[in-house]
């Protein structure tokens, strides 16, 4: 007798074994995973009435016992370069930005694992929203899918909008390991997304127990936001630095490249910050400490959002910074700000998260108390 699972299941997230396991679960034929993944990811489909080659009377048990269900999109926002943004809303109610970038020739989704973050980096904007909680393995992918149809892009391998994945949309991955895991493998599937291990990314403030624990289940290629080339600097700016500081972290990331093999290397981005990371000395300090680190360096200049503090360096300072890089032999390239008015660059994301910690609140009253500093009395006061 056919056990049927209870409550409907949500196919969009499981990843080929996972469905081949379903399959059996409710007594059907492993093959049937291929299928309906491919009707899944490759057309966008989430009516199991319009897939032709599954037999009525399979259509109907799925009906019965199982869904296709993504996020909500609440609103999608273009850009005036080409840019694209997608505020979703996920099971806990809160809501997460996904962003899709279009440059030479490729087209880069900048994809959310959690509603807000927990680690609070200090000129991050999604961190002053606080964290709810994780997005499941559907809601990650599910970014994908939506966007994927968006551009009619299907089948999905063929002439396709999305031609790389990063996970650097709002919170810290390693935090949502199993859930991020599962999504990627769906993107590298052929019965997914097709997308290259090389072409998909996972950037990590450095949560060091899980880079280690990344490299024994998957090959996907690895960003390190460092931003600060001191353990001094890194702790003020990225506070889990206190945890892991640099030697350790970087320990790990050497491990996890060299497990790649295949002369892939690590990205390092570093987001530049007017008179706190941005000087001579910083470069100097950065050369000394990825002197034995194979990598790629991507210089973010920083993207303001209110009451952050800090402030964009000037153009010079960008290009002094990058020329002392470039000069000591690092590949470095500096990253062109997009979707700016509509708030998509890099470090704007907020999206609408329900906090459950104290954190928003605090930047609130902050935001308050510079507001005030700033009305005609308290300026005349000042003066």
């Amino acid at each position: 007798m056919t056990t049927i699972p209870a409550g409907k299941v949500n196919l969009l997230g499981l990843t080929q074994p996972e469905m081949e396991r379903f399959f059996e679960s409710i007594g059907e034929k492993r093959f049937r995973a291929g299928q309906v993944m491919k009707w899944i990811h490759h057309f966008g489909v989430d009516d199991f009435a319009a897939m032709t080659n599954v037999g009525k009377a399979l259509r109907e048990k799925l009906e019965a016992c199982a869904e296709i269900r993504g996020p909500e999109v609440v609103s999608e926002n273009i850009s005036a370069d080409g840019t694209r943004k997608w505020v979703v809303r996920v099971a806990s109610g809160s809501c997460v930005e996904t962003v899709y970038i279009p440059q030479n020739g490729r087209g880069t989704l900048c994809v959310s694992s959690q509603a807000g973050c927990a680690l609070d980096c200090s000129f991050c904007s999604t961190g002053k929203q606080g964290f709810n909680s994780d997005l499941t393995a559907a809601e990650i992918i599910g970014q994908v899918w939506i966007a994927n149809k968006s551009f009619g892009t299907v089948p999905a391998k063929i002439d396709r909008a999305i031609t790389n994945v990063v996970m650097m949309g709002m919170g810290e991955p390693l935090l949502n390991f199993d859930n991020v895991v599962a999504a990627m493998q769906i993107m590298m599937d052929d019965l997914g997304y097709g997308i290259s291990k090389r072409k998909v990314t996972l950037s990590t403030s450095g949560v060091v127990p899980m880079i280690d624990k990344l490299g024994e289940v998957i090959d996907v290629s690895l960003a390190l936001s460092l931003h600060a080339p001191n353990d001094e600097l890194r702790n003020q700016l990225v506070p889990i630095n206190k945890k892991y500081p640099l030697d350790v972290l970087l320990a790990a990331c050497k491990r996890y490249v060299a497990r790649l093999g295949e002369k892939r290397v690590l990205t390092v981005e570093y987001t530049l910050l007017k008179g706190v990371n941005d000087q001579p000395e910083h470069a100097e300090q950065m050369i000394a400490l990825l002197a034995d680190v194979p990598c790629k360096i991507n210089l973010i200049p920083f993207n303001p959002f209110p009451f952050s503090g800090y402030e964009r360096p000037s153009n010079n300072a960008i290009r002094r910074f990058q020329d002392l890089l470039h000069k000591a032999g690092h590949n470095v390239t500096v990253r062109t700000t997009r979707g700016d008015d509509i708030d998509a660059a890099c470090g704007q994301l907020v999206g609408q998260v329900m906090d459950r910690t104290r954190r928003s609140e605090r930047y609130i009253a902050v935001r308050q108390l510079s507001s005030e500093a700033q009305t005609p009395l308290a300026v005349a006061n000042r003066n």
